[in-house]
């Protein structure tokens, strides 16, 4: 095993070792709650298989399960270890990979590569709502209210003034301007 597989091993090891259930919430804030179950240290939970696994590209982990973990580990503001993990998913072009990429990088200082990674997401799927509400926050970050408001409007267009992503980052405008 070479010294590069090792170190992997080890942060893979470090970023899951404290995964224990999680509070599990749907993309656009829908606010349902379900657990992952958990797994010993350097193990992440598998719904397909219904076991404990390595975390790594190799593994029969699906995208789904690095999502849920990656999510868990960002609410909890563990963003290295979660953006670890979000590296670790055999589709990288999916979008909800895409949006947690760049909301990892975002909160990890690198707003600019926060918003390659959200603008990717938007080629792939534009009515992700979500990754327009963080990516006005990203906007938001670099003192730019007015393309923060322009993902407001497309928000808007999407899915009204009454879902959670236009609430969210109108209340963060608001914020911002005042």
């Amino acid at each position: 095993m070479s010294l590069r597989s090792i170190k992997t091993l080890s942060a893979a090891a470090i970023a899951l070792s404290l995964v224990a259930p999680l509070p599990s919430f749907a993309a656009g804030g829908g606010g349902t709650t379900t657990t992952t179950p958990s797994c010993k240290k350097g193990k992440v939970w598998d719904k397909r298989n219904k076991k404990c696994v390595a975390a790594k590209k190799s593994s029969s982990l699906d995208n789904d399960n690095i999502y849920e973990v990656a999510r868990g580990l960002a609410y909890e503001k563990r963003y290295d270890e979660a953006k670890f993990v979000l590296l670790q998913a055999q589709d990288q072009r999916d979008p909800r990979i895409l949006n947690y990429l760049g909301f990892t990088t975002r909160k990890m200082g690198d707003i600019e590569g926060g918003l390659r990674y959200y603008q990717a997401a938007l080629k792939i799927d534009p009515n992700y709502t979500l990754v327009r509400e963080y990516m006005g926050e990203a906007y938001l970050q670099l003192g730019r209210v007015d393309m923060a408001r322009e993902q407001l409007a497309e928000i808007e267009k999407r899915c009204g003034t009454d879902c959670a992503e236009y609430a969210m980052l109108e209340k963060e405008i608001a914020r911002a301007v005042n």
